[in-house]
């Protein structure tokens, strides 16, 4: 009984020393560089947004936070990566609402599953999508939009980043609600790669985010036909919304996020949500995301959980509905 006493003893305090190493190791924490995975190629408004958040977080933590760009397979590359990185706070995921999508088409091909091996940081950011055209195309507003793609079933290309995106899947709801077709080119390595076969005619339209739009419709390149969100754009203010164009209630933003592989300590996953929240309230911030077109969020972790299954809920009954295969 003595002998299993002192073992005890031993035990409590070896695992005093160990739980006070951890918590100094988190007190400080960071102490080193912090990678935060975008898995898009950079340029993109998921990528754009990252780099704002980032060098917020490198000024308050006194950290760089670099951004490791990790795109392929509509971000599950970079996702694989972070999921089997070390749980210790220096390796996170700037997901976007892909991974939701993922889950649901071609799930078999995962490596990873997002409740088994993240956990939630918080809601960052989220970003309308834009209806843009190429100034071959005759329409000028939506219902010109849907009457020209009606006139010519099959003929049209559009762009997305890649199957079951949230590009990919706002084109295909909005095809289904008007009993339209169009041929899907998807770009899996990235917006730039989608916008440089639409400038140069192979497809005629995209539903891009607007942080990624704006410039090319200010300098007229591309035509704004309407905007996904339920109010418009403070980025383009002038172009109408698709719910005041004669689809009413029709939504479909795309919103963003930070992930940390499961088991990274709850002391680390607090002290990074704290930061963002701080960063996220930034008046510099604040201006650069509203310029992109971006809107900021902010949640807990717990919060973020939530919604994640909320959306995991609310996509997958869409995409089973439609029927999105991976080849589609």
């Amino acid at each position: 009984m003595r002998y299993l006493a002192e073992i005890a003893k031993t035990w409590v305090l070896i695992t005093g020393i160990a739980f006070a190493m951890i918590a100094n190791a988190q007190s400080d924490y960071p102490n080193r560089p912090v990678r935060l995975v975008v898995p898009f190629a950079p340029g993109g408004s998921t990528d754009q947004a990252s780099r704002v958040l980032a060098q917020k977080l490198d000024e308050q933590m006194g950290q760089p936070v670099i951004i490791d760009n990790r795109p392929g397979a509509n971000s599950n590359v970079g996702a694989d990566l972070v999921a089997k990185s070390s749980a210790d706070g220096y390796t996170a995921l700037w997901n976007s609402s892909s991974i939701i999508f993922n889950r649901h088409i071609g799930h078999s091909k995962l490596n990873y599953d997002l409740f088994r091996d993240f956990l939630p940081v918080a809601l960052t950011a989220t970003v309308p999508q834009i209806l843009v055209v190429i100034p071959s195309v005759p329409a000028k507003n939506l219902q010109e939009f849907i009457a020209y793609v009606r006139a010519n079933p099959g003929k049209l290309n559009y762009a997305s980043v890649g199957v079951g995106n949230i590009g990919h899947l706002t084109t295909l709801l909005f095809l289904n609600a008007n009993k339209l077709s169009a041929e899907h080119i998807p770009y899996n390595t990235g917006s730039q790669a989608a916008y440089f076969d639409l400038l140069g005619g192979r497809t005629q339209f995209y539903f891009a985010t607007i942080a990624s739009a704006v410039p090319f419709v200010k300098a007229n390149r591309m035509r704004a036909i309407a905007v996904t969100s339920l109010e418009r754009s403070k980025a383009l203010p002038d172009v109408p919304t698709i719910s005041e164009s004669g689809m009413p209630k029709f939504e479909s933003t795309a919103w963003q996020g930070m992930l940390v592989p499961a088991k990274t300590p709850t002391a680390v996953i607090n002290k990074l949500n704290a930061e963002i929240l701080i960063a996220l309230k930034n008046p510099d911030l604040l201006r650069r995301f509203e310029a992109q077109g971006t809107l900021s969020l902010g949640s807990t972790p717990q919060e973020y959980g939530n919604y994640l299954r909320n959306e995991d809920k609310r996509w997958g009954a869409i995409i089973r509905e439609a029927g999105i295969k991976p080849e589609s």
